[in-house]
């Protein structure tokens, strides 16, 4: 009688196998000459891309709207730093809130007001009926 090995071995094996195999596709995938040439053309493009936009920055900086807009961001700088910008801020702030604050105090007024004029022994659901 042949003793056959169990199929639990087999199949490890097969899996061992399986593994090697894909281990040397993507091996002979990542040394072969297409890959190769694929990461230069990728390589030359992202250069190629990185010069023209480094010149079109150059041209941009240079223009007349370049220029003003440098004005600009130097000016918000400054207002930024002497504190101008926050103290707009803060007062912006302080108004909504007082505003928020006061409408909220005059529902709260409103509904007050309303809660002395209804008869306090009656519920709402009777008086509808």
């Amino acid at each position: 009688m042949t003793e056959n090995p169990p199929p639990e071995e087999n199949l490890a094996e097969e899996f061992h196998q399986l593994g090697k195999n894909f281990a040397e596709v993507l091996r002979g995938a990542w040394e072969s000459p297409e890959r190769r040439k694929l990461q230069q053309e990728i390589a030359n493009g992202l250069s190629d891309l990185s010069n023209m936009m480094r010149t079109e920055a150059e041209h941009i900086r240079e223009s007349p709207t370049g220029q003003r807009m440098k004005t600009d961001a130097e000016e918000l700088r400054e207002r930024i730093r002497t504190g101008e910008v926050e103290s707009r801020v803060r007062q912006d702030l302080l108004a909504a809130l007082r505003f928020i604050n006061d409408q909220l105090r005059k529902a709260k007024e409103h509904w007050s007001s309303q809660e002395e004029s209804s008869p306090p022994d009656e519920p709402a659901a009777e008086a509808d009926s």
